[in-house]
């Protein structure tokens, strides 16, 4: 599966450093623009599958910029901006946005939001089977194969690695996991994660397949 592309419109080139950084280490593929003119080129020549559109461009109304690229795209959109008035929100939303985040943010909430987007605009709600690194996982079924054997998981064994294979490559972090298969808050440690994931690694019988992001996450690696 290949890494979602995002698309960062954003002209303070210190942010947008900083958001490629932070996108890149959960496995995103990020391409920047400073411009609305940059951004455009760039848009019709990579194809992303979201844009995070900064409002406040130095050629171009981030509105208009907008409107520009859902005239012609159905891409996802996430406008970003520091003015947090519901005027503001709204315009952003009818100009085309699919969702709105006020700056300053932090990294899980955004996210979070581009993952929530994503799963609206790219129809990723739920398919019947998802496949990666190897492993099959047929969700309606609760059936779990490795190359075609099969793997006996409980169910949160199955939940985890199904939020793993959702992601393809991209990695998912602690909190998102024990919000995500536990719904539970993360206070810092979970030992019920870690001993999940111990136990799908010996299951599946390919210790790598499950791959630990030090200081993030988890992901599902190479076959």
């Amino acid at each position: 599966m290949e890494p979602v592309r995002i698309l960062v419109v954003e002209d303070d080139k210190a942010v947008a450093a900083a958001l490629r950084d932070m996108l890149v280490a959960r496995s995103y593929g990020v391409v920047r623009a400073h411009t609305a003119a940059q951004a455009l080129a760039l848009f019709a020549r990579t194809g992303p599958d979201l844009v995070l559109l900064d409002m406040g461009l130095p050629d171009l109304d981030g509105l208009q910029l907008c409107r520009t690229l859902r005239a012609s795209s159905d891409v996802a959109i996430i406008a970003v901006t520091a003015r947090s008035e519901e005027a503001a929100r709204v315009t952003g939303l009818r100009a085309g946005a699919d969702d709105y985040v006020v700056k300053p943010f932090s990294a899980p909430e955004l996210v979070a939001r581009i993952e929530a987007v994503l799963r609206r605009t790219r129809s990723l709600a739920t398919p019947d089977v998802v496949q990666a690194a190897g492993v099959r996982l047929d969700l309606r079924d609760h059936r779990a194969t490795v190359d075609g054997r099969p793997v006996e998981l409980a169910r949160k064994e199955f939940e985890l690695l199904a939020a793993l294979a959702r992601r393809g490559g991209a990695v998912a972090t602690r909190a998102e996991l024990l919000e995500e298969v536990w719904q539970i808050t993360w206070a810092g440690s979970s030992r019920t994660l870690d001993q999940h994931v111990a136990a799908v690694r010996r299951k599946l019988g390919r210790p790598g397949v499950i791959e630990t992001v030090h200081g993030v996450g988890h992901r599902l690696g190479p076959p």
